[in-house]
């Protein structure tokens, strides 16, 4: 192991590999995967022709552009899933969450949830949803769209959580649970013409998010509360300041962050940085 500096692909799939009958994928984005006692689950979100909007908003749906839904693939192993058939497994015609993407799982007081990104048919904005998981697979009659709507400042556009992480209940937290959520967040979806005398500031843009920060406390029925409530956590020092798709592996003994973070020359590599946990539980018992 090199601590997460080197990364091998274990397996591609085209976008036609991940077709649906008649509908055929246009874009993918946002993957999550599972390891089960039965094998692999991936979940991954994408852009499909042959859906299409209700008919009261049939013409806001752009030519060339199609609907976004969650599929699932299941194998008994990493290889076999090239072989897997993908199943629709997330999806609405409620014209106010019309396209769901980018998955995530969190573990909300000992339970399995799938959390996921919608958009609304004008694409205006961006709202975290969650679903349980249970046994035999999602508990759709429980799903919450609006789980972490978007903000009211930095972040009116768009709150897309990322990634949830369990902090150690140690220090305040020991009798407990405390729940990390990671989110993209910004202003509006295009870029603004900024008064000659305003603050200059980032202001988080359609593909240039920046990162927001909240936390929760409780499991399905509790609401996140935000930290993040006047300006974003994380910014980048270069380029537009973009900092956004956080993600935390607990490795055990140590915590592996990857995000994607704005250059010089407004290239938006994957960076990592990692952090024994052990210095997290001497911060927190501090």
């Amino acid at each position: 192991m090199d601590e997460g500096k080197s990364f091998e692909k274990v397996i591609a799939l085209q976008k036609s590999e991940l077709n649906i009958g008649q509908r055929e994928v246009l874009s993918i984005e946002g993957a999550a995967i599972r390891f089960t006692p039965k094998g692999v689950e991936v979940f991954v979100s994408t852009e499909k022709s042959g859906i299409g909007y209700p008919a009261q908003i049939d013409s806001y749906l752009k030519p060339g552009t199609g609907v976004w839904t969650i599929d699932l693939l299941q194998a008994d192993s990493i290889d076999n899933l090239a072989n897997a058939s993908p199943v629709t497994i997330l999806e609405t015609d409620d014209p106010q969450f019309i396209h769901i993407k980018d998955p995530f799982f969190a573990d909300l007081n000992g339970r399995d949830h799938l959390m996921f990104c919608s958009h609304p048919y004008c694409w205006t904005s961006s709202n975290t949803g969650l679903v349980p998981m249970g046994e035999s697979g999602l508990e759709h009659q429980k799903i919450e769209f609006d789980f972490f709507p978007r903000g009211y400042t930095w972040d009116v556009a768009m709150t897309r959580g990322t990634a949830v992480l369990s902090l150690p209940q140690v220090g305040d937290f020991g009798d407990h649970p405390v729940n990390l959520i990671f989110y993209d967040g910004g202003e509006c979806v295009r870029d603004l013409t900024e008064h000659n005398q305003a603050v200059k500031r980032a202001r988080g843009y359609s593909c240039e998010e920046l990162g927001g920060l909240a936390y929760l406390t409780g499991g399905r029925g509790s609401s996140p509360t935000r930290l993040s409530i006047l300006s974003p956590s994380f910014v980048s020092p270069w380029g537009t300041g973009c900092s956004r798709y956080v993600d935390v592996l607990d490795a055990g003994d140590t915590y592996y962050a990857t995000w994607q973070q704005s250059q010089d020359d407004y290239s938006q590599p994957l960076v990592l940085n990692k952090i024994p946990k052990q210095a997290v539980i001497d911060i927190m018992e501090a």
